[in-house]
């Protein structure tokens, strides 16, 4: 190798040197300014603002004269590093504080000259020089074929030391995902070629013996019994080993909710068999909890719930909650407060893996202007996850209730067969963190016996498609800060039809048509699920009084611009629509629709709220503030909804 090329370790060119000076600090603190001059380049501009102490310790941290010139120095350290780091080899930064060189022997005294509180100016300028090329990439060891492309190193490329570490990087997971758990990848060497301006690139490699998985233990259990989490494993004795494999296993054993950790260790070599012994180590979340929940609009009221959990009831990680709530503390569109209690039973794992058995009981008691309703009700409802994004449902319900309607009281049993199916490709653990992208749909068809007054055999039929667009790329800004959320509901209760009631409005008998559901079997819309801005059920038909009728089908769009600021806040835009007819036919009615008159047979009305809402971003989901209008407000309707609650509205 020619005597001109130098050897160095590549890590150097990311690690900035720490720099200490003994130069005593003037008495006074010297505030500044820091002018960074464009080297043309965002991604360099932007690490070389980040990586510089100027910048970062102006405010926080204040200095004497002698002091802000240590600092310069040390800035100059780093920022050659920055552009090495980048390609720059032959890079060089001057740094001025008020014109003059931080060499300069009289920068000191005229610092401390400066009239108190007077700013200094640093000014940073860069002469890049030639951008530096990958030359040769060469591997010291023996490695397979597949490995070697792992790399992904061409020769002219730009000598940009992050990527070439993360060949290395790439490298290693290759070889360990073929089954090399010993591999070693030392950090790569470089050799600078200054008269061609390139950078050879050199990775020393000892792959070791390939092994399969050996024995599988498991550390930490205490309550969880071992046959679960071994039936559970995705991770074989005696498959080829891969780093993937494993981590993957990691990762699906957290699903069960039972551990709040599982890590895991290798042996330190291969047993007489040439397999590696693997042990996950786990440790056991509390089994039991206890959450807080509330929330508010001014249509509902406020609500607030306490919910026990026994997260692992039997050493299986079934689940029990007990959850009661207080509903409809105030509102316009509720008439008294009520009460939602249940109890459910889950059997995660049950009859096959991703499988899930729940059981549950409720009681619910609520007054709406809608109706006031009583009720008690049960199920069971057995979930399977298919695959990573898709998931479906079977169940039977039975639910007893007595509903008081416009003076009428009536008594349902309802028998169900609820059938579903959900898609989300948005990747998010819960539905309470904020998609940024992605789709989440869902499809429920529910055949239902209903045993009243009337009898009626009916087919409840939704669907909801929610889209999530990441308007990073187009708006130029960090991706995940600007969604435009996007979300379309339909629903119908195909089978039911319209029937003469006689209704007591305001004291007198008359006739009104009305769906031969239950009441709480027909669709509404309004509120913070659907149309914000107007009442909760308040958009669709109404009875003479102003009480909503319900209906026999309902759509609804939304559509939803979320902006984060800073770190935790944020804000949102947003406009939603929705009608409930009496029909499918959906035909619109215009002049009802501007009087705000009650509604028959197929007449419709398109209700449109629009409004602004503050959002607060926690680790366990965002805290939504909503403040919506009516654009075309009834007599009935309130002049604004105010939605307080933990979540996005979609």
């Amino acid at each position: 190798m020619a005597a001109n090329r130098h050897s160095r370790p590549l890590l150097s060119l990311l690690v900035g040197a720490a720099l200490h000076s003994s130069i005593a600090q003037a008495a006074d603190p010297q505030p500044y300014h820091i002018s960074l001059t464009s080297t043309q380049n965002s991604a360099l501009d932007a690490t070389l603002k980040a990586t510089s102490q100027l910048e970062a310790l102006r405010s926080s941290s204040p200095v004497g004269p002698f002091g802000l010139i240590a600092r310069a120095k040390a800035d100059q350290a780093r920022f050659i590093t920055v552009l090495e780091g980048f390609g720059y080899y032959q890079g060089r930064v001057s740094i001025a504080i008020d014109g003059l060189a931080l060499d300069d022997p009289s920068l000191g005294d005229v610092l401390s000259a400066l009239p108190q509180g007077a700013d200094a100016l640093c000014r940073v300028t860069f002469d890049l020089g030639p951008l530096y090329h990958l030359g040769t990439v060469e591997i010291d060891g023996i490695v397979p074929d597949s490995g070697r492309s792992s790399l992904v190193l061409s020769p002219g490329a730009p000598a940009i030391a992050s990527e070439v570490l993360a060949a290395g990087a790439r490298l290693l997971t290759a070889l360990e995902n073929q089954g090399y758990a010993f591999a070693k990848v030392d950090p790569p060497v470089a050799y600078e070629d200054p008269d061609q301006r390139v950078l050879n690139v050199s990775f020393h490699v000892a792959s070791g013996p390939r092994v399969q998985i050996g024995e599988i233990r498991f550390e930490g259990l205490q309550r969880v019994h071992e046959t679960l989490v071994r039936r559970r494993l995705l991770l074989h004795t005696g498959e080829s080993y891969s780093a993937d494999a494993v981590e993957q296993a990691r990762k699906d054993l957290l699903i069960l909710g039972v551990f709040s950790a599982v890590s895991v260790r290798l042996g330190d070599a291969p047993d007489t068999l040439g397999r590696v012994p693997v042990t996950f180590q786990m440790s056991e979340r509390p089994r039991h909890a206890v959450s807080l929940a509330a929330e508010y609009s001014s249509d509902l009221g406020a609500n607030a719930g306490v919910t026990w959990t026994d997260r692992n009831v039997r050493g299986n990680a079934d689940q029990v909650d007990l959850a009661a709530k207080i509903i409809n503390l105030g509102g316009t569109a509720s008439t008294g407060i009520g009460y939602d209690t249940s109890a459910k039973y889950i059997i995660p794992e049950f009859a096959h893996r991703d499988q899930a058995l729940q059981v549950s009981v409720a009681a619910i008691k609520q007054a709406l202007q809608a109706y006031e309703q009583t009720a008690e009700s049960t199920g069971v409802t057995l979930t399977r996850k298919i695959s990573a994004k898709w998931s479906a449902n079977l169940g039977a319900s039975a639910l007893h209730e007595t509903i008081v309607q416009e003076g009428n009281t009536r008594v349902y049993t309802l028998f169900a067969l609820p059938l579903g199916a959900l898609y989300d490709s948005t990747d998010r653990p819960s539905p309470l963190i904020d998609p940024t992208s992605g789709l989440r749909a869902s499809l429920s068809v529910i055949p239902t016996l209903s045993r009243g007054r009337p009898n009626a055999t009916f087919l409840v039929t939704q669907a909801s498609l929610a889209d999530y667009l990441d308007l990073g790329r187009l708006l130029g800004s960090e991706s995940g800060r600007s969604v435009l959320a996007l979300r379309a509901l339909a629903g119908s209760a195909l089978g039911a039809s319209q029937v003469d009631e006689t209704v007591g409005v305001n004291g007198v008998q008359v006739s009104e048509r009305v769906p031969d559901l239950p009441p709480d079997q027909r669709f509404y819309a309004g509120g913070s699920g659907t149309v914000r801005g107007y009442r909760y059920q308040s958009v669709g038909p109404q009875f003479a009084d102003g009480n909503p009728v319900g209906g026999i089908a309902m759509a609804a769009i939304n559509a939803e611009l979320r902006q984060r600021i800073a770190d935790r806040f944020g804000v949102a835009l947003f406009a939603d629509a929705g009608e409930v007819s009496q029909s499918l036919s959906f035909v619109t009615h215009a002049n009802r629709c501007r009087t705000g008159a009650a509604l028959t047979g197929t007449e419709t009305c398109w209700a449109v709220g629009v409004g602004v809402g503050a959002r607060y971003y926690t680790p366990i989901g965002t805290l939504r503030l909503d403040i919506a209008v009516p654009t075309a407000r009834r007599s009935s309707d309130d002049k604004f909804e105010v939605y307080v609650g933990l979540g996005q509205a979609f």
